[in-house]
């Protein structure tokens, strides 16, 4: 579908709840990832609230059943032949909340709670939001193979913070969290005194690389 038809499409349908009726199959299967996303945030916020650690390990398992959609709604779109750019734009936005947002409030629960750890994991989710941006805009130019699909990606994918969460699930099994034994590693002063403002964690430094790492234009991850 071009994109003067896709757009055509949502111009031409009137109703209140014209956009719902305009999902797909595909579509409906993004929002689930959102909504994974979703229940993550409010599962760390729960933890902070209540300290249980069940509320923990929920948000920690969220962003894991987000990819299963992220994964499942490119194969039912192909089984279903339909695709649209809403549901580019929607896979785009559920990316954000499951594997930028979640994951770095995640992270901020476990420890990472310094003026400068907190200013690092922004960067990150901001990088994650212009390496998707980037993504919508550029994927035509991205070589293809014989079936279409991109042979490479530039930067590390969003999801791939999956890896920094299974990290993170690790440390909360072992108790290097926040109210336990805290980060591994520690903290380095960059200025001021201890506690203060120049304060942040050494492990705040590999979300900041990963950050990079997904905005690089020379890093070129296979598609598998």
């Amino acid at each position: 579908m071009s994109g003067d038809q896709a757009l055509k499409q949502y111009q031409e349908t009137n109703g209140h709840f014209s956009l719902v009726r305009n999902f797909r199959l595909a579509d409906l299967v993004t929002i689930m990832n959102g909504v994974c996303g979703s229940l993550s945030i409010f599962s760390s916020a729960r933890y902070l609230l209540t300290n249980d650690i069940d509320d923990l390990w929920a948000a920690l398992s969220f962003p894991l059943a987000g990819l299963m959609f992220d994964f499942l709604d490119g194969k039912v779109a192909r089984w279903r032949k339909s695709s649209s750019m809403l549901g580019q734009e929607l896979d785009s936005l559920a990316d954000l909340i499951s594997f930028g947002v979640a994951p770095a409030l995640l992270a901020f629960v476990v420890g990472l709670r310094t003026y400068l750890d907190t200013v690092v994991l922004t960067g990150f989710i901001c990088c994650g939001l212009a390496r998707l941006a980037r993504f919508n805009a550029t994927v035509a130019l991205v070589p293809k193979d014989k079936a279409g699909k991109s042979k490479y990606f530039e930067g590390l994918p969003i999801p791939s913070s999956l890896f920094l969460v299974t990290i993170l699930s690790y440390w909360t099994r072992q108790g290097w969290i926040e109210g336990k034994e805290g980060i591994p590693f520690g903290t380095v002063t960059l200025w001021g005194g201890e506690s203060g403002r120049g304060e942040m964690h050494w492990v705040s430094v590999v979300f900041g690389l990963w950050a990079a790492a997904m905005v690089s234009k020379t890093l070129r991850v296979p598609k598998l």
